[in-house]
């Protein structure tokens, strides 16, 4: 049969409802720039408070401070405060941000509780303040979020639009944070919509655009880690050194991800209410401040000095070893705090170690490849450690060695770790995601590709008398429903095989005609594509429908049910698993020729 072509398809089903959402996206673009601010602010007050014991809201890092053995206690404190807000305000604070963020997408409907978006970055500007070794950007982006949903929450809206104008403030609030308002959205499309379609895509992208703007009049402009352009190619050689970056970036993250989860599940095995774990974890925090100060906090003196390349081998070990140990306890510990500036702390160490042996191709080149590379292989995001890794610094000689180091660490990563350690966390909760997007092939199948041709048709003038006279034929493989056609094999009705069967066996109902008995079909055409189909299964209930022709008063021209769907799927499993030589090859010299056919 010729397949029909398709009528009134397009690319995409988006509809003039994404207008009304983008706008709104835009007014949460405004006030997650606020947000950030806000929080910013918070960080910096709560650490000249815990470490400085003045009144000062300006960024400033903990390990300037002389308090002596003293600082070990602060994060203590605060991380006490935190089991408090967590225990009698809401559970939903503890944890780095993005992973709840996930979870009131998939689960609560993109539902947030407006106490939220005043606890969360109320603890982690204590968190972060009182020496938590994390970044301000998972708060944010569930900070951000939070309010996305509560405006979202005062309109009529469905799930998808919450969860579009939720996203949209996460973007905004990371987009403000660090100027870097493409990687925003490429996190979002990667870690948080679930999906790529403009519905979503295009009000997140315009809420994240007015967070970069509105930054320049709030926060400043970027980028936020100035470095000097380096070679605008590196070489063979250099190539090398990136596939090599990214192996040991990939081994990192595997080595991050198990530490946080194995501290996670030690803590759960402690006799003692989650409440006091972040205490617990404070302590760790501020026994490893004592030993290298420069582990507390946000870090992004740390991070910008390691861009640049002047830092001392001590502090790269320190920062590889005390860091990584303090927050992956700290942050297995329940507590408030972002993972994405700690990754990135850590990972510009291990390029600071690569750069002792790899090709110099200038200050900061291997730390810069290497934060990319870990947030790939531990975020799974590839594509936004690459732009996140430009819009930092931009650097755009380093596009080509970005893209090499964090595909390789991503590769390595997805091989040998079942899950992210976003993901591992949502996972832990009972819920499973996939982050492969692909086409649907019941979205390349039309209903003329599955539906069956081969039926039973009951004429629609007959009687009941004359069907039992006949005698009635359960059709080609057990055959359920029958079409009732007129004398062209235009449709009149559909009538089950049981409601038939109960109608014979009725003695006072024979004189009917079936265009009489038969009730109105919810049909299929044959150019809409199989997607169509299953949604409009769901929608009524039913499980098989008529085929008829759009142009000439629904003739019909078949049959398509539930488990010819299954089969179309099938074909999709087919190509995915049956390998086979399409090209051999017979070399002219030994008597043979080139030949394209299949292998049997």
């Amino acid at each position: 049969m010729k397949r029909p072509r398709p009528h009134a398809l397009g690319d995409f089903t988006t509809d003039w409802r994404m207008i009304p959402i983008a706008l709104l996206a835009i007014v949460i673009g405004f006030v997650s720039t606020l947000v950030a601010w806000v929080l910013l602010r918070l960080i910096g007050l709560f650490t000249n408070l815990f470490y400085y014991q003045h009144w000062d809201t300006a960024l400033t890092s903990p390990a300037g401070n002389h308090l002596g053995w003293l600082a070990v206690f602060v994060p203590v404190i605060g991380a006490l405060i935190i089991g408090l807000m967590a225990r009698y305000g809401s559970e939903r604070i503890r944890g780095h941000g993005i992973p709840e963020a996930i979870e009131s997408i998939l689960i609560n409907g993109s539902r947030v509780q407006p106490r939220l978006a005043i606890l969360k970055p109320l603890s982690s500007a204590i968190s972060i303040g009182s020496g938590g070794p994390f970044g301000a950007e998972g708060p944010i982006i569930m900070t951000g979020g939070a309010f996305g949903s509560m405006i979202a929450q005062f309109f009529h809206l469905t799930s998808v639009e919450r969860k579009t104008l939720l996203v949209a403030g996460a973007a905004a609030g990371m987009s403000a944070t660090f100027a870097a308002p493409v990687a925003a959205v490429l996190l979002s499309v990667e870690l948080l919509l679930f999906e790529w379609k403009p519905r979503s895509f295009v009000p997140v992208a315009l809420a994240s655009a007015t967070a970069g703007a509105a930054r320049r009049y709030i926060l400043g402009l970027g980028p936020l880690f100035p470095v000097p352009a380096h070679h605008e190619f590196i070489g063979p050689e250099g190539l090398l050194g990136c596939v090599i970056c990214g192996l040991l970036a990939g081994v990192l993250s595997m080595l991050l991800t198990g530490a946080v989860y194995a501290a996670e599940d030690a803590f759960a095995k402690l006799p003692i209410h989650w409440m006091w774990w972040p205490a617990i974890g404070g302590l760790v925090i501020g026994l490893g401040g004592v030993i290298f100060p420069q582990a507390l906090g946000v870090g992004y003196d740390t991070i910008a000095s390691l861009l640049h390349g002047d830092v001392a081998r001590t502090t790269i070990l320190g920062i590889l070893i005390v860091k990584s140990i303090i927050w992956a306890v700290s942050l297995g510990s329940g507590t408030s705090g972002g993972v994405l500036a700690p990754l990135l702390m850590m990972g510009g160490a291990l390029g600071g170690i690569e750069a002792m042996f790899l090709p110099n191709e200038g200050a900061g080149f291997w730390p810069l490849l290497s934060m990319a590379a870990i947030l790939g292989g531990t975020m799974r995001s590839p594509l936004t450690g690459i732009v996140f890794a430009l819009e930092l610094t931009h650097d755009m000689n380093a596009l080509l060695p970005l893209l090499v180091t964090a595909v390789i660490a991503h590769a390595f990563t997805v091989l040998v770790l079942k899950r992210s350690i976003l993901t591992e966390k949502v996972a832990r909760r009972g819920y499973h995601l996939s982050r492969e997007y692909a086409v649907d092939p019941l979205e390349i199948l039309a209903a003329s590709d599955a539906m069956r041709t081969n039926l039973v048709v009951l004429p629609a003038d007959s009687t009941l008398d004359q069907i039992k006279a006949k005698g009635t034929s359960h059709g080609p493989q057990g055959q359920h429903l029958y079409p009732v056609v007129d004398n062209e094999k235009h449709l009149c009705g559909v009538i089950t095989r049981k409601h038939l069967a109960k109608l014979l066996a009725s003695p006072d109902s024979g004189h009917r005609t079936l265009r009489d008995v038969a009730v109105r079909a919810v049909v299929s055409h044959p150019d809409e594509p199989l997607r169509v189909v299953v949604y409009r299964m769901a929608e009524s209930g039913l499980t098989r429908f008529p085929v008829v022709d759009r142009g000439d008063q629904r003739k019909l021209l078949g049959i398509i049910a539930l488990r010819d769907l299954l089969s179309a799927r099938t074909r999709n499993l087919e190509e995915e698993r049956t390998r086979e030589r399409v090209l051999r090859v017979r070399l002219p010299l030994l008597g043979g020729k080139v030949t394209e056919r299949p292998s049997p």
